[in-house]
């Protein structure tokens, strides 16, 4: 479900529009069981879309969601005094099929060399990492709180919303599955506008800022520091507009269908420290990794605070990809994290100074994001921790490495990208509310018109579609 391609919408509307008329042929008869039709539409809309992405995404999730519902299904009828004990079994079932996918080819090629050919092929299922955390926040949730299995209807529903499917936010049972229970194909004109604001500023963020930043990464420097600087910067701000432009389609989706889903980005360029940072990136996951697995490790109030902290950056950069780097991205991340905690409050930064070394950590540790080789990688960092490889002729030549044509193109972009920032600052700070000012009316229909004027010809995939 890519939603900077024409062919999304192709299908969107033309699936809306087949519900739309069978449900007013069908709308006299069925009386009060319209909301079963509704429900049953949403979901066929869902599936048909999901199909439409590659078959094998399609039988993998429809897989995962059985095995989960099932699963826990038996569990609640013929073991209900022992649920917690077959957690388990059932978690380690919802998640083989993301362990083989993403997982094997590194594990049993890359960390044990036993060269199995067939492995390296494998095409990840797009969305398997956000749908399998979805569901096994739901069984967790269900048991835990000893609360009851919905409708398989409602469930799948929930499991498959398409606007979230591939790329979260990554629901929680208790703010997504009420609305599915109580869902209806509804006309109401606030929802739409409403809806269509997000849509217009997620497609900006992915089509106008990320996929024209994309095309000026340069990652090939390891000896120039301003290069790869310069790689970081664009890298970083490509990756958060192309990820917040997507979530913000996702929600603009939802709430045009009378569903309300978390805003999963919150401005994180504005944070003053660590942090604030990971309060405001990528939301929910965030808070998956903090219930599921930070808070039952004893969370930050043992004296082991350090080793938790660690261990679960270190867990959500293997959740990111599979390699070497994504764990240095991790532990560098979670280094930043220790070291906020443990001196952040004692020296009291001005906000500002807090604001560039956040920037700084954040924009530094995209490289080990982006570098998947791992010598390339640590010859990198090497070269901008060296204080003698910042000369002016490596800094001429970082300046000159595109032709002058292309180089007014990239300051242009980056002028636009930082006002946007700055829009985004505006907003939280005057606001307390991200992306606030973008939602005005007349922000929206400018950022749809440079959308139409800016957006490159060529159709760039969402790059969390990898993860």
């Amino acid at each position: 479900m890519n939603f900077a391609d024409s062919q999304f919408w192709i299908l969107l509307v033309a699936g809306l529009g087949v519900i739309a008329f069978v449900r007013l042929l069908v709308k006299p008869g069925l009386g009060h069981k319209i909301e079963t039709f509704d429900k049953c539409a949403l979901m066929s809309l869902g599936l048909f879309l999901l199909l439409c992405v590659s078959w094998i995404t399609f039988i993998i999730f429809f897989v995962v969601a059985l095995v989960s519902y099932w699963g826990l299904l038996w569990i609640l009828r013929h073991q209900p005094e022992r649920r917690k004990h077959y957690l388990f079994i059932l978690i380690p079932l919802q998640l083989l099929p993301l362990l083989y996918y993403k997982y094997a080819d590194f594990a049993l090629n890359g960390v044990l060399s036993l060269n199995y050919d067939s492995l390296r092929h494998l095409v990840i299922p797009v969305g398997i990492s956000f749908y399998t955390f979805q569901k096994v926040a739901f069984v967790v949730d269900t048991l835990a709180f000893n609360t009851p299995l919905p409708r398989f209807l409602s469930y799948m529903n929930f499991a498959g919303f398409f606007p979230q499917i591939v790329a979260g936010p990554i629901e929680r049972r208790e703010n997504l599955l009420p609305q599915m229970e109580r869902f209806r194909f509804r006309w109401d004109p606030a929802a739409l506008n409403e809806g269509a604001v997000w849509i217009a500023v997620g497609l900006f963020f992915k089509c106008c800022l990320a996929d024209n930043l994309a095309i000026y990464v340069d990652g090939t420097s390891s000896s120039n520091p301003f290069a790869i600087w310069l790689a970081n910067l664009l890298f970083g701000l490509r990756i958060y507009y192309d990820f917040a432009g997507y979530s913000l389609i996702a929600v603009g989706l939802a709430r045009c269908l009378g569903i309300t889903l978390t805003l999963n980005f919150l401005s994180p360029y504005c944070s003053s420290s660590m942090v604030e940072f990971w309060r405001r990136w990528h939301v929910t996951l965030s808070q998956w990794f903090r219930d599921y697995v930070y808070v039952p490790l004893g969370g930050g109030r043992t004296e082991r605070w350090m080793f938790n902290v660690a261990l679960v950056f270190i867990i959500s950069g293997i959740w990111h990809g599979a390699g070497w780097n994504f764990m240095i991205w991790g532990a560098l991340h979670g280094g930043a994290l220790i070291v906020n905690r443990m001196v952040g409050q004692k020296l009291n930064l001005p906000r500002v100074v807090g604001w560039l070394l956040t920037l700084f950590v954040a924009f530094f540790a995209w490289l080990a994001f982006y570098e998947t080789r791992s010598g390339v990688l640590f010859a990198k960092m090497k070269t901008i921790v060296t204080p003698a490889a910042y000369t002016m002729s490596a800094l001429g030549e970082a300046l000159s490495y595109k032709p002058s044509g292309d180089q007014f193109v990239l300051a242009c972009l980056l002028l636009l990208t930082g006002t946007v920032l700055f829009v985004e600052w505006l907003s939280v700070a005057k606001k307390n509310e991200p992306y606030h000012f973008f939602r005005q009316p007349w922000v929206a229909a400018l950022v749809v018109v440079l959308t139409v004027l800016l957006a490159p010809g060529q159709n760039n995939g969402f790059i969390y579609f990898a993860f």
